[in-house]
């Protein structure tokens, strides 16, 4: 079976991110694009990159491109996905892959009739801690999954213009940093939550600045997360279980976790994987679902956390101009 053919959208920190993965495996990103050439260029000559487009739609029908890499805004992705996917190209998409949840549809629909793969670059349905504590619960020695709490705070400067804050660049802590804290929900909770309730302080844009959610799902399992963009908290996950809980430090790319058993009191650490190579497993688990294995993307579990980040939205009002 031949290389896979990657290209990637956008210069920025992901991007440089991707082809540093791809470096260390010993190999490259085929092709690159960009709105401004010039970053393209740049970034190519960085990486040793072969092709640069002078316009970047010309990679959605590039023959020698096999899976393109979307490291765009939120609300530029769902054009992008569609032009990549009806001309066939497997897709791997940044954090939020879209802005809400019928977008997210109909790229599904569209890459089902198409008969590509698509997914989101969320790097906790990939770190190998996740898989072995996974493992460990499986196991039935911690018991049932009963509370989850995670907190994830930025302190990001208080510039309405910026990326974050910017409504017209779909800014604000739910797509952004609450994606994560939702979809490490997901992952350990036995079925999606059915039930929410939350808190939204929104910055001077409208967009949600600090938020409070809680989660309960049909088998009783809550859930409760505290984000905030400009107030620094700890990245901070812990999984409570009938016989002991589980804590994980920097979540969204972890490579340890603590459990501690409470009859003993004993703990244990759990190591696996490296935080530095959290692209590198995102990129494996990818071209493994275009080898065959769909399933490894979690592409439900995206569904279901996109769901969630659409209703609670709709109960905030927090809509996009591309939603009105």
């Amino acid at each position: 079976m031949r290389e896979i053919r990657w290209a990637v959208l956008g210069t920025g920190v992901i991007a440089n991110e991707m082809a540093a993965a791809l470096k260390k495996n010993g190999r490259n990103i085929s092709a690159v694009g960009n709105r401004t050439q010039e970053k393209a260029v740049a970034f190519a000559e960085k990486y040793g990159i072969e092709k640069v487009y002078d316009d970047f739609h010309e990679m959605f029908i590039d023959p020698d491109i096999d899976v393109i890499y979307i490291t765009t805004p939120h609300n530029t992705h769902i054009e992008f996905m569609k032009q990549a996917i009806r001309n066939g190209k497997h897709v791997l998409v940044e954090k939020s892959i879209t802005l809400n949840s019928s977008e997210l549809e109909e790229a599904i629909a569209h890459a089902k009739e198409h008969g590509v793969v698509i997914g989101e670059a969320m790097t906790i349905y990939h770190m190998p801690i996740y898989k072995k504590l996974r493992e460990i619960l499986g196991s039935g020695k911690l018991g049932k999954v009963n509370l989850i709490t995670l907190n994830f705070g930025s302190f990001k400067d208080y510039d309405m213009s910026n990326r974050f804050f910017n409504r017209k660049l779909a800014g604000g802590a739910m797509l952004d940093i609450g994606v994560y804290a939702l979809s490490f929900i997901r992952y350990f909770m036995s079925s999606k939550p059915d039930q929410i309730l939350s808190q939204m302080k929104p910055a001077p844009t409208g967009v949600d600045e600090q938020a409070g959610l809680l989660l309960t799902n049909p088998d009783g399992q809550m859930a409760s997360v505290m984000l905030s963009l400009h107030s620094k908290q700890p990245k901070r996950g812990m999984v409570s279980c009938e016989k002991g809980y589980i804590e994980i430090m920097e979540y969204p790319r972890a490579w340890e976790a603590v459990i501690t058993y409470t009859e003993s009191g004993e703990k244990e650490v759990v190591k696996a994987g490296e935080h530095a190579d959290a692209l590198a497993y995102e990129l494996a688990d990818m071209e493994q679902a275009i080898g065959g294995d769909a399933d490894c993307m979690y592409l439900s579990y995206t569904k279901d956390v996109m769901d969630l980040m659409t209703e609670f939205r709709k109960e905030w009002g927090l809509k996009y101009p591309e939603e009105e």
